[in-house]
């Protein structure tokens, strides 16, 4: 049987309660052992919720419209993060932005979740278009839930999407763990670096001799302090920016030609081609001065933080920058250009462009400022064991993060095909005692 019905909430549920909030100003009500869901929580959850930010007291879920859910439920945002599903595996209580649904006997918990999962991009037609377009209580009721007859199949397709949530979850946390390896070895390649046969130099505390201080810190002995133009080709315009606004605007943009680079496309982990957005090759020439070609050193003026690195790649055909980039020639006799980016991403450079933007609204990095920053730099044949050990986590960090980008694809074909009974789940029927004795 592959009966599909379709329903809504309201009928699929045994139940819809809304939370409450105590008073902010009664200390009592707040810091007890009740978790507190609100919708921060919501949103910093994945398919389930087991801690809080906040915890009531019993007083404060006693003088409230809060109540205690001593069971798993789905918890729904109808505020803000709109028409967000969550799983609590801990007793709690919410607030009144959120709403428990207990499902009734028709359905399973676990299939639901991923059908409100499934359907959350069209929730916003049910919502009050207020000026913060919001759920209530009777729209959560009336949201529409198709479902297979047979709680079977509703469980088969919930185990199947599960799977690839377990895989998406596990993948997520070795990208923590890669990322975190890096950190700590960015740490160390830019304090204390490398010696001849590739190992890590003692720490300073264990061979303070093999060190010195300097302007920008503690450094080896055998590095040198230089200024980023420093590292540059000794030609005109081996550091630039890109074109003043009037030069490059989005009537110049094109669909094919010449690429343009924004500051969208460089990131701490490398050079992402996002954009699609080129111009003419007439135009591209009338702009030479702030062209790109493969190796060269890319820095954001803008952001939060600015002066954001990374090395144009060698996929890439020769671009144009646009005004909010900084482009630097590396000299390659003097400096590694992976090297140099990661640098540039390092805390010591981090802790000198916040000195130059300290206490500005919109913090900026200008071409001067860039120039003038200084860095720690090793010799040349040290950058390149230095980069080829942070190529190395890059690159397992970039295959997970790869990864991951593919299940949570194959996840999204997966709703669509299973949600909608478009590719239907067989199960296979429960066999008697006696049959399985019997084999």
């Amino acid at each position: 049987m592959n009966k599909w019905i379709n329903s809504t909430i309201g009928q699929l549920t045994t139940y819809q309660r809304a939370g409450g909030t105590p008073s902010t100003h009664v200390d009592e009500y707040y810091g007890g052992d009740i978790p507190f869901v609100t919708i921060e929580d919501i949103t910093n959850s994945s398919r389930f919720l087991d801690k809080t930010e906040k915890q009531l007291s019993a007083k404060g879920l006693a003088n409230s419209a809060a109540w205690l859910i001593k069971e798993p439920h789905i918890l729904y945002s109808m505020y803000a993060t709109v028409g967000k599903p969550v799983i609590n595996r801990v007793q709690c209580a919410t607030n009144q932005a959120i709403i428990a649904l207990k499902e009734s006997p028709l359905i399973d918990q676990t299939y639901l979740y991923y059908q409100l999962l499934f359907i959350r991009p069209q929730v916003y037609k049910f919502t009050a278009q207020t000026t913060q377009s919001n759920l209530n209580a009777g729209a959560v009721k009336k949201l529409p839930i198709a479902y297979p007859k047979d709680i079977g199949q509703q469980r088969k397709i919930a185990a199947i999407l599960t799977s690839v949530d377990t895989e998406i979850e596990k993948t997520e946390s070795l990208i923590v763990k890669y990322q975190q390896i890096k950190a700590g070895l960015m740490h160390d390649l830019f304090t204390r670096g490398v010696t001849a046969n590739g190992k890590f130099r003692p720490p300073r505390d264990k061979a303070p001799a093999l060190y010195k201080e300097t302007p920008i810190g503690w450094i080896p002995k055998e590095w040198q302090i230089v200024r980023m133009i420093d590292l540059a080709e000794d030609r005109n315009g081996a550091t630039t920016i890109g074109p003043f606004g009037s030069d490059l605007v989005a009537s110049d943009y094109r669909l094919e030609g010449v690429p343009v680079v924004f500051v969208r496309n460089i990131k701490e982990s490398g050079f992402e081609w996002n954009s699609e957005i080129y111009v003419s090759e007439k135009k591209a020439v009338k702009l030479n001065a702030h062209s790109v070609k493969a190796g060269e050193i890319l820095a954001t003026k803008m952001g939060l933080p600015p002066c954001i690195g990374c090395l144009y790649p060698e996929w890439m055909r020769n671009g144009v920058i646009t005004a909010d980039i900084i482009r630097l020639s590396a000299n390659n006799k003097k400096v590694d250009g992976f090297w140099l980016t990661t640098a540039i991403n390092h805390d010591r450079i981090k802790r000198q462009v916040a000195a130059i933007t300290a206490g500005v609204t919109r913090p900026k990095v200008t071409l001067v400022d860039f120039r003038r920053i200084r860095i720690a730099k090793p010799e040349l044949h040290e950058q390149k064991v230095i980069s080829e050990i942070l190529r190395i986590a890059q690159n397992k960090l970039d295959a997970e993060c790869a990864r991951l980008d593919k299940l949570k694809y194959q996840k999204l074909g997966l709703m669509h095909d299973l949600l909608t009974g478009k590719v239907p789940v067989k199960v296979e029927p429960e066999r008697e005692p006696m049959e399985m004795a019997c084999g």
